[in-house]
């Protein structure tokens, strides 16, 4: 209450109404500076997509009031006479705004830099881009501001060190409880280095399936194909065996097809051409082999192998498909059947029939084989 009554009676309404409009001018003036330098730095842009176009533009809007406030007091302070305490009060609360426009400069800084560092270059890479970015982007924002909490503390006279030193301390033990959260927090660490998988890569895990959707500290979601979400954490995610699609540089494809035991050795000869002019008759697809594997059950085994050029599931089906309808039409008009399980039971002659009383009934006729399906 003294601080406020010296104010008053160390200073005329002359040296108030001085000050306050210094302050309205000195917010007018930086407005107004902003907006034209916003206005001048987008048409820039537009017409020339330069990186430091872009940066300059990012920090002016970054630029809010906090900076005009500053400047304002600082003047203020000037056309003013203030007690010694309450000066420095000013000075501590001038610099704080300062560290504050700082930090918000610096965030956009870190934003344009990211995003010019994890620019992708092609469609591929946007997914690993985007996943290291965003949790780089984070754990940057996190650094950046605690450096300017420190500073703004120390400012108003709180000894940093002492600080530090306690939240060091404190902080051992709070690792020590949440040992599992900082676990998730390093393995998304190594999801972003290391990229075993990133957002939109078609992943595996043990029998779980979908398409990556976000990478976060703790966890991991994924899109399944039924349309739920799956949600794994990044620890546990990281210790199993993933099978990630995404990658897949071509897609090797194994089948059998099966013919019946009537069929002459002259066209099982003719078989693994026919099935090698099929699938070379299809674009994108390289065969390997298709060879009389062995005698099945009830078939005569043929093992095919050949690669789809791309790994989508869509190609990969529609050439399968192609492939059977030719087979079909090849074999049907060659007169092959395809094998299906079948089997055969030998009924001999000399088989009495007991009746319940106990006399033999008479001899049953021998049954001719018959085949049952």
């Amino acid at each position: 209450m003294n601080l406020v009554r010296q104010l008053l009676n160390d200073n005329s309404p002359q040296d108030w109404a001085i000050a306050l409009l210094a302050i309205a001018t000195c917010m007018l003036i930086l407005h107004t500076v902003r907006g034209v330098l916003l206005r001048r730095l987008r048409k820039r842009l537009a017409a020339n997509d330069s990186n430091l176009v872009t940066l300059l533009l990012g920090i002016v809007s970054a630029t809010r009031v906090l900076l005009a406030a500053a400047i304002a007091l600082y003047v203020a302070t000037q056309l003013l006479t203030l007690p010694a305490a309450f000066d420095v009060a000013v000075d501590r609360g001038f610099v704080a705004l300062l560290l504050l426009q700082a930090g918000m400069w610096a965030n956009r800084g870190l934003d344009f830099w990211l995003g010019w560092r994890f620019a992708a270059d092609t469609a591929t890479e946007e997914g690993a881009r985007a996943t290291t970015r965003s949790l780089l982007s984070f754990i940057g924002r996190i650094v950046l501001w605690a450096l300017v909490l420190l500073m703004i503390l120390d400012n108003m006279g709180l000894n940093v060190t002492v600080l530090v030193a306690s939240m060091g301390i404190g902080g051992v033990a709070i690792a020590l409880a949440v040992q599992n959260i900082l676990g998730d927090l390093f393995a998304s660490l190594s999801i972003a280095i290391d990229k075993p998988f990133v957002i939109g890569d078609f992943i595996i895990v043990d029998d779980l399936m979908g398409t990556v959707e976000h990478v976060g500290l703790k966890t991991t979601r994924i899109r399944s194909l039924s349309g739920e979400q799956i949600v794994f954490s990044n620890n546990d995610l990281l210790g199993s065996r993933i099978r990630n699609y995404k990658r897949m540089q071509e897609r090797r494809v194994a089948f059998m097809l099966g013919l019946t035991y009537d069929t002459p050795p002259d066209e099982l000869e003719a078989i693994p051409a026919l099935i090698r002019n099929a699938i070379e008759d299809q674009d994108g697809l390289r065969f390997d082999r298709a060879h009389f594997k062995c005698f099945g059950p009830s078939s005569l085994d043929f093992e095919v192998v050949y690669y789809v050029e791309q790994p989508d599931i869509l190609r990969y089906m529609d050439a399968q498909q192609a492939i059977n309808l030719r087979l079909v039409r090849e074999f049907s008009a060659r007169g092959l059947e395809f094998a299906f399980p079948t089997q055969t039971l030998h009924l001999n002659g000399d088989v009495r029939l007991r009746r319940p009383d106990g006399d033999d009934a008479l001899e049953a006729p021998q049954a001719r084989p018959r085949k049952v399906a």
